[in-house]
């Protein structure tokens, strides 16, 4: 890996961490176009730029979060299934589903038809959104969970399938977002900490890895936080109608590649 590799990847992981798009099948998918090796530091570097994704919604919501109190305890709640799932299935996720690219296609292109399915039905006024995340209880915040849990399949979008979740449980589109965000902080901090406990710090010790790491850390942050604050605006006024058909796209290029 070099310095424009870690500028791409640092890209790709901002703008997609928090869109509805999975961002690990991009980072897969940016890295077999670099022609970039799954090496140890490979697989740490994807997972540690996404804490300055995590840090751009820290940035953003840590105001938010300090004055509905009552939220904390939810997202806890949330972060339980997905705590177990990632556990249990850790080395099928690792081996298996981060090596089969015919799962990450099925996946973007299911995911994204459910996107244009649900927002026919909320069209149709089959489902109406008007629920707010302060509201919450405990059991949707555990349904929402058990959501995200689904995410350990890459293309799924941990994003995308909590706002599916939410949405299906009536909740409005950006607050559905809004909490995604939330759920994220615990969600990649614990992924990103159980890798630092398991690599070889040999790997760290490499001033040249240090700035790799650097520099996608920041790059994730700048553009995580833009991604971010757009993604609220445009939810606010627009449906998912438009991520569902880029997902479906996505998926039938890749699949004719």
């Amino acid at each position: 890996m070099n310095l424009f590799n870690a500028l791409i990847l640092g890209i790709v992981e901002g703008i997609t961490e928090f869109l509805p798009i999975s961002s690990t099948a991009h980072l897969l998918i940016a890295g077999k176009l670099l022609h970039l090796t799954q090496t140890e530091f490979q697989t740490f570097f994807d997972v540690f730029i996404q804490s300055g994704a995590i840090l751009a919604v820290v940035f953003l919501y840590f105001k938010y979060v300090i004055k509905h109190k009552d939220l904390w305890g939810k997202i806890i709640i949330s972060f339980i299934p997905t705590a177990i799932v990632g556990l249990v299935l850790e080395k099928i996720i690792k081996k298996i589903f981060f090596n089969s690219m015919p799962l990450i296609i099925d996946a973007m292109f299911i995911i994204g038809l459910l996107f244009i399915i649900f927002e026919y039905l909320i069209k149709k006024k089959n489902i109406k959104l008007n629920k707010s995340i302060v509201d919450m209880t405990y059991k949707e915040a555990f349904l929402a969970g058990v959501g995200q849990s689904l995410a350990v399949i890459p293309g799924v979008s941990r994003s995308g399938i909590v706002m599916l979740t939410m949405m299906g449980q009536k909740f409005k589109r950006d607050e559905s977002a809004v909490y995604s965000f939330l759920l994220a902080v615990p969600t990649i901090l614990a992924a990103s900490g159980l890798e630092l406990i398991k690599i070889d710090f040999k790997i760290l010790s490499n001033s040249n890895n240090l700035i790799l790491l650097a520099i996608g850390f920041i790059v994730s942050f700048v553009t995580a936080y833009i991604s971010v604050k757009w993604l609220i605006n445009f939810l606010q006024k627009k449906s998912l109608v438009i991520f569902g058909l880029y997902r479906v796209l996505t998926s039938f290029i890749l699949f004719m590649v």
